[in-house]
């Protein structure tokens, strides 16, 4: 397998845009047929490659586009004039002449927003359209919940700006349902309080992934923000989030760059962490922390080869990896390495990668690195 330069993959990213595709179509069809799709895909689409992510959901009929930054909506703009897209972290004072440009809706946290964007909309002679978020629980963007029935009206009284969604952000959708029951009452309640309010004419956005188990499908929302889901990773390990069972679009593999035997006693790597209980073949990959193999999998992470798990030995370090191989048959330089992803009857998914690591697999996704080439699988299947 070679990149676009002719040169031999050593590591690579596998991102499985007709599984994506599936899973939008999936998700889809597990909502009330009024319910929006908001797209969240920030950080470079969770770390798939923006472009052909969004070119790809764009196909399978996404609604609207969340980016995180301005940066990234002026990227995903290029794909093209129309698409919706909403700006969900809160913009930088030098950020505001931009809004127009690139023709996104941007988020209102806050009166002096108001003020701000009201003053660019009017020196352009233009509208500028805008969402409000209500914090109602995760202490972040968003105008406190009590509050915001008067940035509401604010918004209303400007001809400047253009109200299109009201949202909120749960803090534990994936771990705790009485606290996004409290969240998700919260906002109601202050909408409750909006005069004039025609939720009709406006995207009534709360849920995301991890809160599509306890979505409500009648009521005031009508768009759900998808990110992790689409991706083929449910928040929560062994979850079923509405009827949906994704279909991973994520693989992380690298190769053999070197066999070797060494003898019982032998001290492996950095630190001498690892020390040999018996005569063993180990392997050296041609990755490490400087492509995603996190330090934390030292002495802890599996990978898989022709099919078999072997355990990391000693520390990751920034460009190899050392792993027992001892048990394996075979074991040749240039061999696949399967890091995540499926080889054979054996599978490493993103949350078990993640787990070793001792963190979570967005983190895992937006950390391998952009040294990694990303090879595209287009074929739509079944």
């Amino acid at each position: 397998m070679s990149t676009t330069s002719g040169l031999p993959l050593r590591c690579w990213a596998e991102i499985d845009l007709a599984a994506l595709e599936r899973n939008l179509r999936h998700i889809r069809a597990s909502l009330p047929p009024h319910m929006r799709y908001v797209a969240v895909v920030k950080a470079d689409a969770y770390g798939h490659g923006l472009h052909q992510v969004a070119a790809r959901l764009m196909h399978a009929g996404a609604d609207l586009f969340a980016v995180a930054t301005l940066a990234e909506a002026a990227a995903l703009r290029e794909l093209g004039p129309g698409w919706p897209i909403l700006l969900l972290s809160p913009l930088i004072p030098d950020e505001d002449r931009l809004i127009l440009r690139h023709d996104v809706a941007v988020t209102v946290s806050s009166l002096a927003e108001v003020q701000r964007f009201e003053s660019v909309a009017a020196a352009a002679d233009q509208v500028i359209t805008v969402h409000l978020k209500i914090d109602t629980g995760m202490g972040r963007a968003g105008v406190w919940h009590e509050q915001a029935p008067a940035v509401y009206a604010a918004i209303r009284a400007s001809e400047c700006l253009n109200l299109a969604g009201i949202y909120t952000h749960y803090a534990s959708s994936d771990d705790d349902p009485k606290f996004t029951h409290e969240q998700r009452e919260r906002f109601r309640a202050a909408l409750d309080q909006f005069a004039n309010l025609n939720t009709e004419d406006l995207l009534i956005h709360a849920d995301n992934s991890g809160g599509l188990e306890t979505i409500e499908r009648a009521g005031p929302f009508n768009a759900v923000r998808i990110g992790l889901l689409q991706f083929g990773i449910l928040p929560r390990p062994g979850s079923l989030l509405a009827d949906v069972e994704p279909d991973p679009v994520f693989s992380f593999r690298t190769r053999v760059g070197l066999g070797k035997e060494l003898p019982a006693g032998t001290a492996i790597s950095y630190g001498q962490t690892h020390r040999l209980s018996r005569n063993s073949r180990v392997a050296i990959l041609t990755a490490g922390y400087g492509d995603g193999i996190t330090r934390a999998l030292s002495n802890r992470g599996q990978v898989i080869i022709r099919g078999e798990r072997c355990p990391i030995l000693g520390r990751v370090t920034m460009d190899q990896t050392i792993v027992d191989v001892t048990d394996l048959a075979e074991v040749e330089a240039g061999d696949r390495v399967t890091l995540i992803g499926r080889d054979e009857t054996a599978e490493i998914g993103v949350a078990e990668f993640s787990g070793w690591a001792e963190t979570i697999p967005w983190e895992t996704l937006c950390s391998v690195t952009k040294r990694v080439p990303r090879v595209y699988r287009t074929a739509l299947g079944v």
